[in-house]
């Protein structure tokens, strides 16, 4: 071979070798550009601890409830459960690096399901109240509901007065059950174990009205527009998480978690997602600016 022809060729082969090089390092470009973000580190816990169980055994075992939208429902059309309460379930077991599984609890065995050592941590629109923290331990507030009567469209109850003499649904075990004695002390009252159960029975006539959380009569007029809401807001009601009582650490994990929630902008994500959208503007809310020791004497031992 001439050496004009070998210089030729060689000329050819550092074009091919230079274009492969350039494509190589498109690709690594793109894989920089394309790929997420990289998952935050998960912290390792002591063995010794709930955290490091947990860890261990790879899920934790939360409670929510099953028929309150927006914040626990186990959805009939996809078999998944969901909700506020949920999204901050989820948000716990990412920090610990585990999967989350959900377990219904009602407002009147979810106490003792925590207790008992069914579940691992309770999320189930749970007011926070002394009574209740002789039992278990409370994280700090992660939202704050208020008191609210749910009636038909077409009702002549429009103020708590009102109520006596008719029938209030309300769950067992709740705030309710002794707040709604004090308010309308001649109202009848109908205790029922699922907040569904409410709904159904204000919808065919066998209660005049419900009282619970405006979130949870949020849910109703959600499912059924004919039903209203008074906007009352004639109390103050805490959500906090569950924690088996004096497990320090724990309750150390998830405050650290509520915080991180809020701080990241996700509570807001999740309020707008399951909340905000559908209550008007002017009763739109940020997360809570209550603190747990306050929100304890808000519902103090009688």
């Amino acid at each position: 071979m001439d050496r004009g022809r070998r210089w030729h060729l060689l000329a050819i082969a550092m074009l091919v070798l230079a274009a492969l090089t350039l494509v190589a390092c498109g690709d690594d470009d793109e894989d920089e550009g394309d790929g997420e973000e990289p998952a935050a580190e998960v912290e390792q816990f002591p063995a010794s601890t709930t955290m490091g169980e947990l860890q261990e055994a790879g899920e934790i075992t939360i409670g929510v409830k099953y028929d309150v939208p927006p914040f626990g429902l186990n959805n009939p059309d996809t078999g998944e459960v969901e909700g506020f309460d949920v999204d901050l379930g989820n948000y716990i077991a990412e920090r610990l690096g585990v999967e989350a599984t959900f377990r219904e609890a009602t407002t009147d065995n979810r106490i003792p399901l925590l207790v008992d050592g069914t579940i691992d941590l309770i999320l189930s629109t749970m007011t926070i109240t002394e009574e209740r923290d002789l039992e278990i331990d409370f994280s700090e507030p992660y939202y704050v509901a208020n008191g609210d009567v749910l009636v038909p469209g077409d009702s002549d109850i429009q103020s708590l007065d009102d109520l006596n003499g008719n029938t209030v649904c309300t769950a067992l075990g709740s705030t309710y059950q002794d707040t709604i004695k004090k308010e309308a002390p001649d109202a009848e009252l109908r205790l029922v174990d699922l907040y569904s159960e409410c709904f159904d029975q204000v919808q065919t006539g066998q209660v005049d009205a419900v009282s619970t959380d405006n979130v949870i009569l949020t849910g109703m007029v959600i499912q059924d527009d004919t039903l209203e809401l008074l906007g009352l807001d004639y109390t103050t009601e805490p959500y906090g998480a569950g924690i088996p009582e004096g497990d320090t650490e724990f309750k150390q994990f998830v405050d650290d978690s509520i915080t991180e929630f809020i701080d990241s902008g996700a509570w807001q994500e999740t309020y707008d997602e399951w909340v905000g959208q559908y209550i008007p503007e002017d009763q739109q809310q940020g997360p809570p600016d209550i603190t747990l020791k306050e929100a304890l004497k808000l519902f103090p031992l009688e």
